[in-house]
């Protein structure tokens, strides 16, 4: 039993691993997609942009299918049931994420200004939906979301899918992650651009740093007066993986605080992904991007976990049934699945890694737009 407890723990870090290589490396290219008209006044230095995150963007969409994977095969319960809560939400999702690749390959293959700024535009969509969905998952699921089971398992829905893209809580989660993302897109624009492309990313990333602080901070006063979950009587983290019968849950406001009280360590959290933000501004401000890229990662980081701290074990409470809340304990899969999971990450995310820094480091030095201009076969 103990094994299957650590193991459920320790997929819980995991996802929370992959959700934050989703935020630094994908969040990186949708902010330079958000960002292309505003960096790139002409064609010229939209391509440069382009051709800046054109070696990465596809290789960094394995991060969101390795955190799509995770949920899939170690939650499977939770799997199942955000995708049929959030189904319009992520269909949403799909349709913005699919203008991306289309765009960079029909972007260039008629050299016309209508054509290529409606290309522009559609860069801008596919980059910033994306991500304020996937922050407004953030506000939601930490809000608790409607839904129940029946006796025999079936899954029910129990409010609009409106609500979670519009709720107030869940918009500020949304625009933080946009900020992030433009932040970090802007850092990555300074250190392999140049001249005017790397003046305007400057501001733009010292823009999208300072609001994500501030939008932290607010967060974080805010999800004190939001009602959080938690249990009222003993749990069984050997529990069973079903959500029926499971103990019983009270919603009651400020909630999500009780880890923080009970392990003053998890404050080091939001302290350094307030940092990583400020200083990463500030970083960017002293022309310094390297350093302000890589406190942008300690953002992301800090920030995804201090959601997942305050929630654990919960990963997706119930506002109508809140006994039937999924959890780290109740929506996991089996510890042999887990087991071989494990095997598989600890050998593939290290290559993933590795490749990834490897291929940075071909890349690395600056793209220069007159050279861009000049090859007929780039973006």
């Amino acid at each position: 039993m103990e094994i299957y407890i650590a193991l459920k723990v320790i997929w819980a870090v995991l996802l929370g691993v992959l959700l934050s290589g989703l935020g630094v490396m994908v969040g990186m290219d949708m902010g330079v997609g958000a960002l292309l008209r505003f960096v790139g006044r002409n064609d010229g230095e939209r391509r440069t942009a382009l051709a800046i995150i054109g070696p990465h963007w596809d290789g960094n969409q394995v991060w969101f299918i390795l955190g799509g994977g995770a949920i899939f095969a170690a939650f499977p319960t939770l799997y199942a049931t955000s995708f049929s809560t959030f189904y319009v939400v992520m269909i949403l999702l799909l349709f913005s994420m699919i203008l991306r690749p289309v765009a960079f390959e029909y972007r260039s293959k008629v050299d016309a200004v209508r054509w290529r700024g409606s290309w522009d535009w559609a860069f801008l969509v596919s980059g910033a939906v994306p991500m304020i969905i996937f922050g407004a998952a953030f506000g939601n699921v930490m809000q608790g979301v409607g839904f129940h089971f029946s006796w025999d398992g079936q899954y029910y829905q129990d409010e609009s899918f409106i609500w979670y893209l519009l709720n107030p809580f869940a918009l500020l989660c949304g625009v933080m992650s946009l900020a992030l993302a433009v932040y970090q897109g802007g850092a990555m624009l300074m250190i392999r651009g140049e001249g005017v492309i790397a003046a305007r990313a400057r501001r733009f990333a010292m823009a999208g740093g300072l609001l994500a602080g501030a939008l932290f901070a607010i967060g974080g006063v805010w999800i004190q007066f939001i009602p959080g979950f938690a249990f009222t009587g003993a749990v069984n983290p050997a529990m069973p993986a079903t959500p029926l019968g499971g103990p019983a849950v009270v919603m009651r406001a400020g909630a999500w605080m009780d880890n923080f009280q009970h392990y003053p360590v998890l404050w080091l959290l939001p302290v350094l992904g307030l940092v990583g933000m400020f200083g990463g501004a500030f970083a960017v401000m002293l022309r310094k991007p390297i350093i302000g890229w890589w406190l942008g990662a300690v953002a992301w980081i800090c920030t995804i976990f201090t959601a997942g701290a305050a929630m654990f074990p919960f990963l997706m409470p119930s506002t109508t049934a809140p006994a039937q809340s999924l959890t780290v304990w109740n929506a996991s899969g089996s510890a042999y699945n887990l087991g071989w999971m494990l095997a598989f990450a600890l050998v593939f995310v290290p290559i993933i890694l590795s490749y990834t820094g490897w291929a940075f480091r071909v890349m690395r030095g600056t793209v220069h737009t007159e050279i861009v201009i000049a090859d007929d076969h780039s973006y």
